[in-house]
């Protein structure tokens, strides 16, 4: 298949770095140095699973006057969605799809509101890496895995093709789902949490997880985001703060979640598609979400730093 990664960070670099070693059409969206050392030499993937470099890579600013491809994925961070989806639309053609892997759960409704819904797929990825620098990418943690499905549930021949594409990969196992708003939250909860403490406390997750005061910050941030979906009407199944806790407890003790590592660098965050999302989708259905309000509050000045908005 032909895909196109826009976004080429701990994500989007895996994701199109094991698609090009099985063999896929595989052109990278990347600007800056990231995308220069691409172009000079080669996309460089370092994992347990099998490092490769992808070397020649096709990497390109703009998508624009490139090649129609079968799906483009979307891996910049979830504010920069609209933008990247709007970016997108020359390299979509009549049977093309959009796949959305960011963090949260509002990235699906951003893309579908500037390409339509028809042409959009929600995805989850549970991938543990990062750009260790220009041109690397580094890859820790659990196998990685991609979750995939219609907005609108079901099967489909198109996500089973994907899926077909995605199997021949090395290294990445994928899930078709046949309810992908389930997925998002159950992500969402697990992501938003760990984040939100792990930001907070500068601390990695073995550290926040074994502390009973923290831990208790993780529980919290995910029993409020559990409540708030059900209110939503999001089909959880029993249990799912207790879920988190228990994924969390099975991780590596030196994790990070990308929200942590952007705050504590000084960059722009995720932190109100996490964090702040919480306050909001919480107080649409009248859920108090006081445990988040704290974690947002504390961040919010170092996000506002890091925008540009205050120094100091």
């Amino acid at each position: 298949m032909r895909f196109a990664i826009i976004g080429v960070g701990g994500v989007g670099g895996y994701v199109g770095a094991r698609l090009a070693e099985a063999g896929h059409d595989v052109t990278f969206v990347a600007r800056g140095a990231h995308g220069a050392a691409i172009a000079e030499a080669g996309l460089h993937l370092h994992s347990p699973l099998g490092s490769v470099v992808v070397q020649p890579a096709r990497v390109v600013e703009a998508p624009s006057g490139q090649a129609v491809v079968d799906c483009v994925i979307l891996c910049v961070k979830a504010w920069q969605v609209s933008e990247a989806a709007r970016a997108a639309v020359p390299l979509l053609g009549p049977g093309s799809v959009a796949l959305t892997l960011q963090n949260g759960v509002e990235a699906p409704a951003r893309a579908a509101s500037e390409l339509g819904r028809e042409r959009v797929l929600g995805g989850v990825a549970k991938i543990i890496s990062f750009v260790a620098s220009p041109g690397h990418i580094e890859h820790t943690g659990v196998p990685p895995s991609l979750t995939i499905g219609e907005l609108g549930g079901g099967a489909s021949p198109r996500v089973e093709a994907l899926r077909g594409a995605f199997e021949r990969t090395r290294g990445l196992s994928v899930v078709v789902s046949s309810d992908i708003e389930r997925a998002l939250w159950e992500k969402y909860i697990f992501i938003a949490a760990w984040a939100g403490v792990g930001a907070v406390t500068r601390a990695p997750l073995g550290v926040v997880r074994q502390l009973p005061e923290t831990r208790r910050l993780i529980e919290g941030a995910a029993e409020e985001l559990e409540r708030v979906a059900r209110a939503r009407g999001v089909a959880l199944g029993g249990g799912a703060a207790q879920a988190v806790m228990a994924f969390i407890d099975g991780l590596p003790p030196e994790g990070t979640a990308s929200l942590q590592r952007d705050i504590a660098a000084g960059r722009p965050s995720e932190l109100d598609d996490l964090t702040g999302a919480a306050l909001r989708l919480g107080a649409e259905v009248g859920v108090p979400t006081p445990v988040n309000a704290f974690l947002y509050g504390a961040l919010a000045p170092l996000e506002q730093r890091a925008r540009g908005g205050l120094a100091f």
